[in-house]
């Protein structure tokens, strides 16, 4: 009668604290220690942090290569390894910390179809001196605004709402001459339509030209 073959599972072992250097490692981190001499103990932890070097390249640009590498073996050794160390041993609730929050820049918007960026830029021109530059700058943001509006409404925008929005977007501070003409809505809407012409077209159809040329030369040799 045969026997039953038992089988060891990498299940049914303890838990690896770091899994990415394998069991090997672990034991070899089990067996420094269970050395009682201190200095011996000491050698054979800086020959794991070789190895372990070895098993890690990436970390070989950072700038504290050496460190993480020990906090790597103190945390193999679940924060019980007594060695002469470069480095003081990191402690286990930096493990668990959670990080500060990173405060997230929360700020309404008057009219979300405009966005952030044309009121930045309403509140530069109004601190703007009286002038050519202040109007011709004023004219940019009404156009731009008219642009953003009819991606939002692509049927069609009088320029006296876009006026409007700006004069209430500055605060009263910036208003626009009664002969500033913005550009026509079907102008636009055909510029959002075709968009930029695409630069591996116009490679395709000089190729494409090139080659027909070439077949007339060979036509023409007949």
């Amino acid at each position: 009668m045969m026997s039953a073959t038992v089988l060891d599972y990498n299940t049914q072992r303890a838990q690896l604290p770091i899994p990415e250097y394998g069991r090997l490692v672990q034991r070899m981190v089990d067996h420094v220690m269970a050395i009682e001499d201190r200095e011996q103990r000491t050698r054979q932890a800086r020959a794991i942090i070789q190895v372990i070097g070895r098993l890690n390249p990436q970390l070989r640009n950072s700038d504290n290569f050496e460190r993480t590498l020990w906090d790597h073996l103190h945390i193999m050794s679940h924060f019980k390894l007594d060695v002469d160390a470069p480095f003081p041993p990191p402690s286990p609730e930096e493990l668990v910390s959670r990080p500060l929050p990173v405060p997230y820049p929360r700020s309404e918007i008057r009219y979300g179809h405009y966005g952030k960026l044309v009121e930045r830029m309403i509140a530069q021109c109004a601190v703007m001196d009286e002038g050519a530059e202040r109007e011709a700058y004023t004219q940019v943001i009404a156009n731009l605004m008219k642009r953003q509006f009819l991606i939002w409404n692509r049927d069609t925008v009088p320029d006296a709402v876009i006026f409007k929005d700006l004069a209430e977007l500055s605060k009263g501070r910036i208003r626009v001459k009664e002969d500033m003409q913005l550009a026509h809505t079907a102008d636009l809407l055909r510029t959002q339509q075709s968009g930029p012409r695409n630069e591996v077209d116009l490679r395709k159809r000089t190729g494409g030209g090139g080659k027909k040329r070439h077949r007339n030369r060979k036509k023409n040799r007949y």
